[in-house]
């Protein structure tokens, strides 16, 4: 990318920022505010100005990607129900398995892979996800009233967690994912749900 003239500012969006940081963390695992800025042609200032920081900016990225992960993984789903939904998983759960920059992510940055992924921005988003899963999906939790609508935030809250015990184990207990395990636990919970 160009660098701007002398004394005058490269504007860039924070949608530019978000595309070149996946870009980024897809070919080194990793997001280094140091490396990105001169990547996107900005000043570490710019970066920081329009990412806010690197914690906002990777949660950010993590999102987007899970979200690419999880649009392919809903249109691969062939079945309807908790059935569907737990396919949904599956899905979702072996690509984000194969995706080596993420699980080198997780090897090498435990602290803030644990701290963004199972309480900060990309757990919500996930929460809100599998709200539209479980909705689209059908005869899992019939929408209605209120109280309906809080049934199934709850019930997505609670399934996203028994999907996060599984996918990061080891970084909340040392010990290795059990899928098998926790496709029993997010069935039992889905058909509680109904």
């Amino acid at each position: 990318m160009p660098q701007p003239p002398p004394g005058r500012r490269r504007v860039v969006s924070r949608s530019e920022v978000v595309r070149g940081a996946c870009r980024y963390f897809l070919r080194h695992g990793a997001l280094d505010m140091d490396a990105l800025a001169p990547a996107l042609a900005v000043s570490r200032a710019t970066l920081y100005r329009v990412a806010g920081s690197r914690d906002a900016l990777l949660g950010d990225v993590l999102w987007q990607l899970a979200d690419d992960l999880l649009t392919r993984a809903r249109r691969r789903r062939t079945s309807a129900g908790v059935d569907g939904v737990l396919e949904v998983t599956r899905h979702f759960t072996d690509g984000l398995l194969g995706a080596a920059p993420f699980q080198h992510f997780l090897r090498t940055d435990p602290e803030t892979a644990t701290r963004l992924l199972t309480s900060g921005v990309v757990h919500r988003r996930a929460v809100r996800a599998q709200r539209a899963i479980l909705l689209e999906a059908g005869g899992v939790s019939p929408p209605g009233s209120p109280a309906d609508l809080a049934e199934l935030d709850e019930l997505a809250y609670l399934y996203v967690r028994v999907v996060e015990s599984a996918l990061y184990s080891e970084l909340l207990s040392s010990r290795p994912p059990d899928f098998a395990r926790a496709e029993r636990a997010a069935r039992a919970v889905l058909l509680h749900g109904r």
